[in-house]
């Protein structure tokens, strides 16, 4: 333990964000500063409002940030599914990296400890039509030392081919509608033409390597569950939020119908959301999303929650090295881990946004866990700088206004 840091002397003083906003991502990277100079970083979600970690600032202004559950418990009530919990999330996982810089340990130390020394990753691979091109996309992803891979089969790839999916007029033009209640089908020859596609690529990569589906559409259960049944011969190591994760009597009447596994998650915020999917057995893989599951902690809590049930961990994440690393540490801490989603193997500029890691920070499909304090990666401000949003390109600009909050947020009487 580092003594000379007088952890129990931490408070914090500010807190501030950099938002970078530069295809694919749009990623408020937050700073949490203390009276003794050390600082945490952590991440809002992909697409989420800044202004859910902006909110939180008069809650955490001195406070010690060691204190993580303690500071947790008292910021969870402001976060909620999907992006909503980005905030809460963010600033839980500056915390572990202030905690670990204070006593120089990594943040998988301060979740108890790691099960592996490097960590897995599956990279999701931009689709095509062309299924032989597809095929070839993945194989490429092999040679690059990748050992699990994800594609998209769904509507997408067959709605312009005629008689393929039945649709009320307008449905398949939107995706603000649940998928229950789009009257969307999937026909006969639409399935024949996805298990076609996956056939080619199948052909291509061989059958190995696990490979994972993702983006169905938004389509009924029952075409689901018939899509599903059909694609068992090509051996896919999951199929992916098929149905919006609250409806766990539909997921355990489609785990039931299907031999391939069922996975979801990536929207659901805190170990009580992932409880009924759990209980039900209606899911084989749970999938969370550590900047909307709850930070590092939370996400940990999860994954042993699900090994309670006989049920996997794979973690989704679309970010920058920031949540990445956060990712790492929780994945490295949890045993039933299985692999981590990363959306940025074909962004060269996203490997330069930190310091600390190799670079590319993937080597072989693998991201190697940092024995560093911390998530074990500073910010490179120069590159920082050259991705921020044009709305917003001061670096760490100040958030006075937000040092003040005149609300009771205490939820009991």
């Amino acid at each position: 333990m580092n003594t000379a840091s007088h952890p129990s002397d931490l408070r914090i003083t500010d807190l501030r964000l950099a938002i970078i906003a530069d295809a694919p991502f749009r990623c408020p990277i937050i700073r949490i500063d203390t009276n003794q100079g050390v600082y945490g970083l952590g991440e809002v979600r992909d697409g989420a409002s800044e202004v859910y970690a902006l909110m939180l600032k008069s809650r955490i202004l001195g406070e010690n940030p060691c204190n993580i559950d303690r500071i947790f418990r008292k910021i969870k009530q402001f976060g909620g599914h999907a992006r909503q919990g980005g905030g809460v999330c963010g600033v839980e996982m500056a915390l572990m990296d202030l905690a670990g810089k204070a006593y120089g340990v990594p943040a998988y130390q301060l979740a108890g400890g790691k099960f592996r020394d490097e960590v897995r990753i599956y990279c999701d691979t931009p689709s095509t039509r062309d299924a032989e091109e597809m095929g070839r996309r993945l194989k490429q992803r092999m040679e690059m030392g990748f050992t699990f891979l994800k594609m998209d089969i769904g509507l997408q790839l067959c709605k312009d081919i005629p008689g393929c999916i039945s649709a009320p007029a307008g449905m398949l033009e939107t995706s603000n509608v649940m998928h229950a209640f789009t009257g969307i089908q999937l026909t006969a020859k639409g399935i024949e033409a996805l298990c076609e596609y996956v056939r080619t690529v199948r052909d291509i990569i061989g059958y190995e390597i696990p490979l994972a589906a993702d983006h169905f559409g938004h389509m009924n259960l029952e075409s689901c569950i018939r899509l599903g049944k059909a694609l068992e011969p090509f051996n896919l190591a999951w199929l992916e939020d098929m149905i919006p994760w609250q409806f766990t009597d539909q997921h355990v009447r489609l785990s039931g119908a299907c031999d391939t596994p069922i996975c979801t998650g990536e929207d659901i915020y805190l170990k009580e959301g992932f409880l009924p999917l759990f209980q039900s057995h209606a899911i084989s893989v749970a999938h969370p999303d550590l900047a909307t599951s709850g930070g590092i902690l939370e996400t940990k809590k999860i994954g042993d929650l699900a090994q309670e049930y006989g049920i996997s961990m794979a973690l989704h994440m679309a970010g920058t090295p920031i949540s990445t690393m956060a990712s790492v540490h929780c994945a490295a801490a949890t045993e039933n881990f299985i692999a981590l989603e990363n959306h940025a193997v074909d962004t060269a500029w996203w490997n330069t946004l930190v310091t600390g890691l190799p670079n590319p920070i993937i080597q072989e499909g693998y991201i190697k866990v940092p024995e560093t304090p911390g998530l074990g990666v500073d910010l490179d401000e120069e590159a920082i700088r050259e991705h921020l949003d044009p709305d917003r390109p001061v670096y760490f600009d100040s958030t006075e206004q937000w040092n003040e909050s005149k609300t009771n947020d205490r939820l009991w009487s």
